[in-house]
């Protein structure tokens, strides 16, 4: 078992992110998940990804805010609590359009590694 503590994570750069401040809970390291990756993510008011696709799957946990969230040109509003799937390959856009941080979990498979 290994526990991180919130203020040991360490930040990234997330592709085509505006206001967003992600850190990663866990992946991408000697421990920890070996199929999956965990982020937390921030966004300012305003602020968003997309519109693109990933061939990987994701699953956004809100744990704050509202996030508006588009995939393949249908919207839907997440709230505290909802959890969201959206498959590979499929274009996504995700804003906050309120006056709140959103704060969100991000689970992701790890990218196929190249030979």
């Amino acid at each position: 078992m290994y526990v991180k503590k919130l203020k040991d994570a360490k930040a990234y750069e997330a592709p085509n992110h505006q206001k967003c401040h992600s850190v990663r809970l866990a992946g991408f390291e000697d421990y920890g998940p070996e199929n999956f990756w965990v982020g937390h993510s921030q966004f300012l008011p305003g602020g968003g990804a997309g519109p693109d696709a990933s061939p990987l799957e994701k699953v956004y946990v809100i744990t704050q805010g509202s996030l508006s969230i588009r995939v393949d040109g249908e919207e839907k509003l997440a709230n505290p609590g909802d959890t969201v799937f959206i498959p590979g390959g499929k274009e996504r856009e995700i804003r906050n359009e309120t006056n709140e941080t959103v704060i969100m979990t991000v689970i992701m498979p790890y990218p196929p590694k190249s030979s």
